[in-house]
């Protein structure tokens, strides 16, 4: 019977081969691939046919047979609804091994490129709590789990993350395994606050209600950054939960909040006061102090942040001497990290407030050899900019998941450093640029770093020399 017959129905007794994109497993039948929820290899197991998309099957386990000797017991009582954390029912040395395969399947069988060295990814030293920023939203209307029922008396209020694909749905989160328990507690406490007080929770569907969304970060250094962004203009209400906030967690550091009435959560474009404590947040990479305000970029792993520069700082290859250009710099912690090591560093980064930061940080750790410029990449690196900075030795770029710009590739070869750094978040687009880059450039050496523990992410640090 054909795979399309048994759409809908159970698939028995089949074995998870492979992992593949965005965490899910793989599995055949008949030829046929299927993409399995949770699944890890080496299971065996009964599946069920959920969705098919494009020609491309998609189910979830039925039944485990026979769990592969790799499989573990999640330890957060979300998974497998919350979505975050996709990967906790598999042990952290198969991760690593599927994560390090990632790499090596984007280079090789997408971007055709070879690679000199592969060089054995970076673990994390902590594969729960490493989280230094994490966003919750409030809702009026929780996602109700499997055979849950509610009566006309119970609220549906909650406080957590969207559910995959439902955008109007947020599920109600008791313990977040990301970030310090900390966080658990602050983003309760405005929960509790909010139901003793009758302050409403928003409503993403009529866009209204007070409790919108929490940003949580923290820092090494003991720091913590509470930023509340509420949906109405109501003062009494925002002084009396701030308020209480502050006189509950002596730890926060900086307390800022934010009114926002458009339709979508981004912040970057709403006022944000600060309401008690400092208007930033420190953190420290190998004697650097990096000050992140509210609106900042920071990596969300700081531990494995060190891991990540001190790569990058490696494959650059400094000696005092290179004129560095960064690119896609963001608040400069590249470039502040690798100033010490070579004559002068240019960045560039498409947003104010990241450069406003650059510089600050700058700054304050007495780093004078760095320049820092405002503008979108493919027309800020241009001959002009070359001509007046000076034709760099070695180019860092660290560009967002969707890879460079085709303009900023071909500028790239046509002004040929002899050394560039390609730091990615997605190994698909970075092996794309790459084979572009191959033309003028041999593949010298390749280290992953694992950022996100529990996740099939992963962070990629290339080293590309002049042919």
């Amino acid at each position: 019977m054909s795979i399309g017959k048994l759409y809908g129905k159970i698939i028995p007794n089949v074995t998870i081969e492979s992992s593949g994109s965005e965490g899910l497993s793989i599995t055949r039948v008949d030829g046929q691939v299927i993409f399995v929820k949770y699944g890890v290899p080496g299971d065996r197991v009964d599946i069920r046919l959920f969705a098919k998309k494009k020609k491309v099957l998609f189910a979830e386990i039925e039944n485990i047979i026979e769990p592969s000797e790799n499989r573990t017991e999640p330890f957060c009582s979300h998974f497998g609804v919350c979505g975050g954390c996709k990967w906790q029912q598999m042990d952290y040395a198969t991760q690593l091994y599927w994560k390090n395969k990632q790499v090596v399947d984007a280079f090789e069988r997408l971007g055709k490129v070879e690679c000199a060295e592969w060089m054995p990814i970076i673990g994390a030293p902590n594969q729960s709590h490493y989280r230094n920023k994490l966003e919750y939203a409030f809702s009026n209307k929780r996602w109700l789990l499997h055979n849950e029922v509610v009566d006309e008396n119970d609220h549906l209020n909650a406080a957590g993350f969207h559910i995959a694909g439902r955008f109007d749905k947020i599920l109600d989160i008791d313990t977040c395994h990301l970030q310090d328990n900390l966080g658990n507690d602050i983003r309760i406490f405005i929960k509790n606050y909010g139901l003793a007080n009758g302050l409403s929770f928003y409503d993403i569907k009529a866009q209204n209600g007070f409790l919108r969304n929490v940003i949580i970060r923290n820092t090494t250094l003991g720091q913590w950054m509470v930023i509340m962004i509420v949906g109405e203009e109501n003062q009494m209400a925002i002084d009396g939960l701030m308020t209480a906030l502050g006189e509950r967690f002596n730890e926060i550091t900086s307390l800022v909040y934010g009114i926002n009435t458009k339709v979508n959560d981004t912040i970057y474009d709403v006022e944000l006061i600060t309401f008690k404590g400092q208007d930033f947040v420190e953190e420290q990479l190998e004697g650097l102090k990096y000050r992140i305000r509210p609106k900042s970029f920071f990596q969300t792993n700081s531990h494995q942040a060190l891991n990540l520069y001190k790569i990058t700082r490696e494959f650059a290859g400094l000696t005092g001497k290179e004129l560095v250009y960064d690119l896609y710099c963001g608040a400069g912690s590249i470039s502040l990290f690798v100033a010490k090591h070579a004559a002068k560093v240019f960045g560039i980064e498409s947003v104010p407030q990241a450069i406003e930061d650059a510089n600050e940080n700058a700054k304050n750790n007495g780093i004078t050899n760095v320049e820092f410029t405002v503008g979108d990449m493919r027309f800020e690196l241009n001959d002009t900019f070359i001509a007046k900075t000076g034709k760099p030795d070695v180019v860092i770029t660290d560009p967002p998941r969707a890879g460079m710009h085709p303009q900023v590739v071909e500028q790239l070869l046509k002004m040929s450093p002899q050394k560039i750094v390609y730091v990615s978040c997605n190994p698909a687009t970075q092996a794309r640029d790459l084979a572009i880059l191959s033309e003028k450039y041999s593949l010298l050496k390749t280290c992953p770093v694992d950022m996100f523990p529990q996740t099939h992410h992963v962070e990629n640090v290339t080293l590309l020399q002049l042919k």
